[in-house]
């Protein structure tokens, strides 16, 4: 399966795009790492979904070969309209009317957050991992957030080593993901807008991620949740609060999982988004 990567102009700023496949859009937004990028969160889903799907996994503004505002907004309540602005600006350039969604961490925030803007816009859900909920920052995300106040080899090593629950699973190839996430995080723009997101005192973004009760209780969108029992990154107790907000919500919590579900189980994970989407390989 090819992975096209092209540049799009998405409103004000320009959009760097992974694309795979045709048919119904899903549209994949990644998380928050230090050095992430759309490839490094959805390198398994896109040649797997780009079977029966149009898979899209767009670098967000601030993130990889996207534009880096300069100067930099601060802390999440700009970033967060920049990104909606920019991922329904993205489906208008694409002529995509409507598209599934799949939220990884930090895209699970931004997710629910398009579907309260734009429920129009989208159908199905899935929320992996998901911010969004009300959580105490945990000392990992602290400094996973925080990585630029020691930007070196063994606090990246260290972040890659809490997205997995089973390091074995990893630890062949610890040091490669480790030096690719290193050198795309030292880039100036880069760090640029990281910094500019999560400047200490951090809490204040888990808490600006907060997606209101009010707005929870309106999405009737189907919504499937998948949460790792031992992600210390973000708690799986931010799901069952969806559990108890969304209406139309289903969850699968996976044991012997941290916050690498879409690689550390990528099989598991790939079946459940079939089943949901209902596509058929």
């Amino acid at each position: 399966m090819t992975i096209e990567k092209l540049n799009l102009k998405t409103g004000e700023y320009e959009t760097h795009l992974n694309r795979a496949g045709k048919g119904e859009a899903i549209l994949f937004i990644h998380g928050s790492g230090p050095g992430a990028t759309a490839f490094s969160n959805w390198q398994h889903a896109l040649p797997e979904f780009g079977q029966n799907y149009l898979a899209l996994a767009p670098d967000l503004i601030g993130f990889g070969e996207s534009s880096h505002p300069d100067p930099a907004p601060n802390g999440m309540r700009p970033w967060m309209r920049l990104w909606i602005d920019q991922l329904i600006h993205l489906l208008d350039a694409l002529n995509i009317e409507r598209a599934h969604l799949v939220g990884n961490s930090l895209g699970g925030s931004i997710a629910l957050h398009l579907l309260m803007e734009a429920p129009e816009r989208f159908d199905k859900v899935v929320l992996m991992g998901p911010a969004g909920a009300p959580f105490q920052l945990s000392v990992e995300l602290d400094r996973i957030w925080g990585f630029y106040e020691d930007p070196t080899e063994a606090p990246m090593r260290n972040a890659i080593r809490w997205f997995a629950y089973n390091e074995e699973f990893i630890l062949d190839r610890l040091n490669d993901i480790t030096q690719m996430r290193l050198k795309a995080a030292l880039r100036t723009e880069v760090r640029r807008s990281y910094e500019a997101m999560f400047p200490a005192p951090r809490q204040r973004h888990v808490d600006e991620l907060v997606v209101p009760e009010s707005a929870l209780k309106k999405i009737d969108h189907p919504v499937l949740i998948v949460h790792g029992r031992d992600d210390k990154i973000v708690p799986y107790t931010t799901s069952l609060y969806f559990l108890e907000h969304l209406s139309n919500v289903r969850l699968y919590l996976l044991g012997q999982c941290s916050h690498w579900i879409q690689i550390e189980h990528k099989d598991t994970f790939h079946r459940l988004l079939w089943d949901f989407f209902g596509g058929a390989i």
